[in-house]
């Protein structure tokens, strides 16, 4: 009988963990990992700051969903056949332990992305995973054998029975997807950040606030919202909340040019009834008070003085002196100041896209083509996108272990 021949295109994170998923599930199988640069698992050794994000400390398939954008239904059947758990099982197989943070981020006791990607390629050479690295691929065509005919762009022709395409956002992936007939959600950027070209909010940079509310407006009309944590930059508005709602906002933003208007509420966990009567009461209390010095709300006290100039109060004004207008015009602010966004940052070096190939074309049982048999998806370059905390390297792992699993144990005579 010959043996089962499997080509992984893209090594990344997908890439590997298919390729080893395959070799662990089929001892017979020769498993080829190509990927163009010089250097693979690219995105694994600068994840999470160089300390590589592995996954997320929820282990409830309904849950775990709710953290994906694009994707989330789709996944839930595969998240009950390999979620977290399994993942840190897997490591530990594997000699790496992870351990959890206090926000459920799981990260390898180390602390270093360098550790996920010793283990990976150990486990990829260890399983007889042959890795050509420098090796990028130009086309892919199916023969009349029903086997795959791969061109690569040094003129040689690899041919297998299986193939992976685990190729991020690499245009290479979608050419390759499209050109066998699935169609592709056009990708855009998610999870970044937000420009705001106020040079008084920038000045602030470094002061961080938990949590506010964020609200997206588009056309006049609140879209989306997101609560938590909130970063004042050198360049505008970073931190988790707003990562969250640029991952839920991606494609809205997109179509409009990264030009919106962002509502905060600086205090969600009052309503605005209650704000005013902080304010009212502050006002009554320390009435010959600057306005500048005696807050009443829990805020940093450069902010503070920075939301205060939104509405015209000086730092000499005091209590007595506001008049019911500014006074309301003061809660409106605290409660749903309004912020232009002129574009949008990047996210440290980690770079998340929605779209890529259609869902609705993949059985997410084995992440097998329902157009292609013997083609795979696995990764990113499925329509697939979670926010930040290790939920895209969790659907990585997912898709590509049950691609690789399905590759390695499905039946050859049904192919060909």
């Amino acid at each position: 009988m010959l043996p089962l021949k499997v080509v992984v295109i893209g090594g990344g994170a997908a890439g590997f963990f298919g390729a080893i998923a395959c070799a662990e599930s089929n001892l017979y199988a020769q498993v080829t990992l190509l990927e163009a640069s010089r250097k693979p698992l690219a995105k694994v050794r600068i994840s999470g700051g160089g300390r590589c994000n592995v996954t997320h400390a929820c282990f409830e398939a309904g849950e775990l969903v709710q953290n994906y954008p694009r994707g989330g239904k789709a996944l839930r059947g595969a998240f009950t056949r390999f979620q977290p758990q399994d993942t840190i099982a897997w490591f530990a197989d594997h000699a790496v332990n992870l351990k959890t943070e206090a926000d459920g981020r799981m990260f390898p006791i180390t602390d270093s992305s360098e550790t996920i990607v010793d283990c990976l390629m150990n486990a990829a050479r260890v399983s007889e995973v042959e890795l050509c690295t420098g090796t990028s691929v130009v086309s892919v065509k199916r023969l009349p054998s029903n086997e795959f005919e791969i061109l690569l762009k040094s003129g040689e022709i690899k041919k297998c029975d299986r193939l992976l395409l685990a190729t991020g956002s690499n245009p290479i992936g979608y050419k390759i997807a499209q050109e066998f007939g699935h169609s592709i959600q056009p990708p855009v950027p998610s999870l970044f950040t937000f420009n705001i070209l106020d040079p008084h909010l920038r000045a602030l940079a470094g002061i961080s606030v938990n949590p506010v509310q964020l609200r997206l407006s588009v056309g006049g009309k609140p879209q989306l919202s997101q609560t938590g944590p909130l970063l004042i930059t050198h360049w505008g508005l970073s931190g988790p909340a707003v990562l969250k709602l640029s991952a839920w906002g991606a494609r809205l933003l997109h179509e409009n040019r990264y030009q919106a208007t962002l509502l905060i509420n600086w205090l969600p966990h009052l309503q605005q009834e209650q704000v005013r009567e902080k304010i009212l009461a502050v006002k009554t209390q320390w009435a010959n008070k600057a306005i500048a010095l005696h807050r009443g709300v829990d805020l940093p006290h450069r902010l503070w003085q920075y939301i205060i100039a939104r509405v015209d109060i000086t730092t000499e004004d005091r209590w007595a002196e506001i008049s019911n207008k500014t006074l309301n015009q003061l809660v409106q602010e605290l409660t749903q100041g309004q912020y232009l966004i002129a574009g949008k940052g990047v996210f440290k070096e980690e770079f998340v896209t929605c779209g890529g190939v259609s869902l609705k074309q993949v059985n997410f049982k084995t992440m097998e083509s329902k157009l292609v048999p013997g083609l795979y998806f696995a990764g990113e370059i499925l329509d697939i996108d979670g926010i930040t905390g290790g939920f895209n390297f969790q659907s990585a792992w997912t898709t590509a272990y049950l691609a690789g699993n399905a590759m390695g144990t499905s039946d050859l005579s049904t192919q060909k």
